[in-house]
């Protein structure tokens, strides 16, 4: 039986995420995937959809109306690949009591205001270089984390093609090591 995998967007869900198909076309074959797009997780109904906006969205409550609901839909431990907002969604979740397998949160940079962490050991978490909303370094060492941070990237790494072949490659490798 495949190993589970909840996806989750990142703030604009599938308005702007046609990248998000590479990755369903690398992972689909050898995880059983679940989709959530965080601006239905979190009930958001914007007149106009401009970053600002969703971003405010979602500063003002709708990170935690989604780890809420997100939770309550989770009820085995699985493992999470979360981009931007939906890091924080998934962690925000996990600290609430969702049981989760494993956690990769790409560019989850509002993750920098939270105090405690996970009960995971797997968790991965990576950003760009140039991410100025990154975490700074004295958050992972309180955190006990060790980030990736890939060079010459920004926030939106996780839609670049190269990066998203690579992250990829990471989690077949888990299964495919756990299959041997």
């Amino acid at each position: 039986m495949a190993e589970k995998l909840i996806v989750l967007s990142d703030m604009w869900g599938v308005k702007k995420g046609l990248w998000i198909t590479s990755y369903f076309g690398y992972l689909q074959q050898y995880y059983d995937i679940e989709f959530y797009d965080i601006q239905q997780l979190a009930n958001l109904e914007l007149p106009v959809n401009t970053g600002e906006n969703i971003h405010k969205a979602f500063v003002e409550g709708g990170l935690e109306t989604a780890a809420a609901h997100l939770k309550s839909k989770v009820k085995e431990a699985k493992h999470i690949l979360a981009f931007s907002a939906g890091g924080t969604i998934a962690w925000k979740a996990a600290l609430l009591g969702m049981p989760l397998k494993s956690l990769t949160a790409i560019s989850a940079t509002r993750l920098r205001f939270e105090k405690e962490r996970p009960l995971c050991k797997a968790v991965n978490l990576v950003y760009g270089d140039l991410d100025k909303y990154k975490p700074k370094a004295d958050w992972f060492k309180t955190m006990k984390l060790e980030p990736t941070i890939i060079q010459n990237f920004g926030h939106e790494l996780y839609s670049d093609e190269k990066y998203i072949s690579e992250i990829c490659m990471e989690l077949l490798n888990k299964v495919t090591k756990k299959a041997v």
